[in-house]
């Protein structure tokens, strides 16, 4: 199975808005990202338009649309990157796409981006997202503790983190 990463495209749109608003996938990602098809054609465009600063991209399997990821850095002059958005589409989970994927994300941000940093952030209830990090060597680094208003709670945000040096590490 060949999975390959890209930056997503406007013809994308449609499939990432079908992507984050179902109902296996909403619930696990933060409510502020781009749910809507304009919202999502202006991160798509700004993902064109900043490429080292942000990115949309598009997971594929076969050549056929299967997740999103993306990044925005967040700090320039420690050239940190926050990962989020990672979302694989149910009919593609359990054949390790989404740690393939995260594996060329990470050498891509790091070798062709030039970041040294890779974090995110997850909801204490995604033990699958939290397992999926520890697997695609993120450090587990903390925890905010009920951080985030979400499904009517509150929730905790687990704090992962990467640096090039642990890529080097393990080649």
């Amino acid at each position: 199975m060949t999975v390959t990463i890209r930056r997503a495209r406007s013809d994308d749109a449609d499939f990432l808005v079908d992507l984050v608003r179902h109902e296996d996938v909403e619930p696990y990602l933060a409510p502020v990202r781009a749910k809507g098809r304009d919202e999502m054609l202006e991160a798509i465009a700004r993902s064109d338009s900043d490429p080292e600063a942000f990115g949309v991209f598009l997971i594929e399997v076969e050549g056929e649309r299967a997740g999103t990821m993306g990044f925005e850095r967040s700090n320039a002059r420690s050239r940190i990157a926050n990962l989020g958005g990672l979302a694989v589409h149910p009919d593609f989970r359990g054949a390790n796409v989404a740690d393939t994927a995260a594996r060329l994300f990470q050498r891509h941000l790091f070798d062709a981006l030039g970041y040294h940093r890779v974090q995110m952030e997850i909801y204490g209830f995604n033990e699958r997202a939290m397992r999926h990090a520890e697997r695609a060597g993120f450090t587990r680094e903390g925890v905010r503790r009920k951080a985030y208003w979400r499904n009517d709670e509150w929730v905790d945000g687990v704090l992962y983190g990467l640096v090039s040096e642990d890529l080097d590490a393990t080649g």
